[in-house]
């Protein structure tokens, strides 16, 4: 129980200094942690086919303007320096959890088929 609960606090550690390292490389680019899902993945497409189009073009707008930095060598911050930045809002990331769950549940109602 205590080694647990030192594991823990090890890790909230460690996972706040992996979050601030990686909202640095993100901000660089000006993308967000949804923006590294990948599509091909079942979920992250059908949250993606659901979600508001102001939400997909937002995130194709993102994509391609790091591409362009990440091209030309530059950081957001060298056009932008006091663009306000959401590093990890979540927008389909609910969407994605829920389909999980769906997907999830289908196969346990449905688990006795497969015999």
């Amino acid at each position: 129980m205590a080694l647990r609960m030192i594991g823990d606090k090890v890790m909230g550690i460690m996972a706040k200094q992996y979050q601030a390292v990686l909202g640095n490389q993100l901000a660089q680019y000006g993308l967000r942690y949804e923006d590294l899902l990948n599509e091909d993945e079942k979920e992250v497409k059908e949250a993606l086919a659901l979600a508001d189009p102001e939400v997909q073009t937002a995130r194709t707008r993102r994509l391609k303007r790091a591409i362009d930095l990440s091209y030309k060598r530059k950081s957001l911050q060298d056009y932008a320096p006091d663009m306000d930045l959401e590093l990890f809002k979540k927008e389909i990331y609910v969407d994605i959890e829920k389909i999980r769950a769906r997907d999830q549940e289908f196969a346990q109602l449905n688990a006795h088929n497969k015999q």
